[in-house]
């Protein structure tokens, strides 16, 4: 076996025991699409445009993955979310 061979396998490796999360932001009829845009943007380190797209597909679809990444990142995201009278959990 190569080294080259053996660095891709060990590669393959890594990549696959590397857990991400989702933070899941749900449809509610009560807050507003500015809110809920202004809320991912604080929150979340979206883009105006990643914002408003999120909020739309919450909207028509009921669910959205809004991060991605490790717990420890999105449970005090979560949490903000909730503060913020929004519908979230982690997967």
């Amino acid at each position: 076996m190569s080294t080259k061979e053996r660095t891709e396998e060990e590669l393959l490796l890594e990549e696959e025991t590397v857990q991400e999360n989702e933070l899941v932001l749900y449809n509610d009829d009560v807050n507003t699409f500015d809110h809920v845009i202004e809320t991912l943007i604080a929150t979340c380190d979206h883009t105006p445009e990643q914002a408003e797209q999120c909020s739309l597909i919450v909207h028509f679809k009921g669910k959205c993955t809004v991060k991605t990444g490790p717990f420890d990142d999105l449970k005090p995201r979560c949490t903000k979310l909730h503060q913020a009278g929004l519908s979230a959990e982690i997967h």
